[in-house]
């Protein structure tokens, strides 16, 4: 029996890629990656398995955490929630595009329109990673700022080099495409915005249904992150069949590793679709209770929290089941 076949007596699970989300799973409270989560992520490189990353943040935002952490400089980071993966490089070689999504100018442009109401808490986000790896400013575009400042106001500072102002916001979508749209907000008003966005045929919601149940005339998915203690609710509004699970498929396709092969941890409902495909799924200890409820019924572990090391358990657990099924295969 090779070692990438599941075997059964062992729990059916042999890991081959793990796809890690950041914010509240391997990131801790304080923001960063703690020294027993990073030693994980390096036991299971040095297992062969290999470690993405996939967040809801841009590229160079995300960098700003995953530098100096060992991973490969060819493992890949999907961002945007699923509109852009890049190998993680270093500052020697730079990232490696492999995969970009764009949002259609016309799409944007009307969707401006049908959310009028919440235009105060758009952000407009274009990939202008340079081969640094780093953005340029104009990758964040805002009409408004006083909004986003009560809402995301630490996230709104740590990116002041990458906004610019423009008024209206339409006149930022005359050249590039974007790779996204985001609204944010308190939990109630972004509800209100995803169900006013809902009303128009051509968006589909991907936050409860992974990468089920897009409309065939879909141009938009709306993915929707919570964080009920904080009451801040963030709207991503993506090009369609985007997601983290659809940017997962194209990279497992090209790695040669199958859903079975891939354990997925996350704790939000954009990492619904990753969930879903993994053969192996875990909830971290700190998501939504509703999302939890959707864990137990699926049959996903819920771990500890982001702040207990979760991920390092998950890991841990992954690699000491891949190590039985090794040595069942040579017995």
């Amino acid at each position: 029996m090779s070692d990438c076949v599941p075997d059964e007596s062992t729990g059916g699970f042999a890991v081959k890629m793990i796809a890690l989300d950041m914010d509240g799973t391997l990131l801790g409270a304080d923001g960063k990656v703690s020294a027993r989560n990073q030693a994980a992520m390096q036991a299971a490189q040095q297992a062969g398995v290999e470690v993405v990353v996939a967040t809801g943040r841009r590229h160079s935002y995300a960098m700003r955490q995953l530098r100096g952490l060992g991973l490969l400089e060819e493992s890949a980071l999907v961002s945007s929630n699923g509109t852009v993966t890049r190998t993680i490089g270093s500052g020697e070689s730079g990232s490696r595009l492999l995969d970009r999504r764009l949002l259609p100018n016309a799409t944007a442009k009307w969707l401006c329109g049908h959310i009028a109401e919440f235009r105060n808490a758009l952000v407009v986000t274009f990939d202008l990673v340079g081969p640094n790896g780093d953005d340029a400013r104009g990758a964040l575009v805002v009409e408004q700022l006083e909004e986003l400042h009560g809402s995301i106001g630490k996230w709104m500072t740590a990116n002041e080099p990458y906004l610019a102002k423009v008024v209206p916001i339409e006149q930022s979508l005359e050249g590039e495409a974007p790779i996204q749209m985001m609204l944010c907000g308190t939990v109630e008003r972004m509800r209100r915005a995803e169900a006013r966005l809902l009303e128009h045929p051509a968006v589909t919601a991907v936050g409860e249904h992974g990468m089920a149940g897009a409309a065939v005339e879909a141009e938009v998915a709306l993915h929707r992150t919570e964080y009920p203690e904080r009451d801040l609710s963030i709207v991503d509004i993506l090009p369609a069949g985007c997601s983290k699970g659809s940017a997962l498929v194209r990279l497992m396709a090209e790695r040669g590793v199958h859903a079975g092969e891939l354990l997925a941890i996350g704790d939000n409902w954009n990492d619904l679709s990753m969930l879903e495909l993994a053969g192996r799924g875990v909830l971290m200890g700190n998501a939504p209770g509703d999302l939890k409820a959707v864990a137990v019924e699926r049959g996903w572990q819920v771990g500890k929290r982001h702040d207990e090391d979760g991920v390092a358990d998950a890991i841990e657990a992954a690699l000491s089941l891949r190590l039985d099924q090794l040595l069942t295969v040579t017995r």
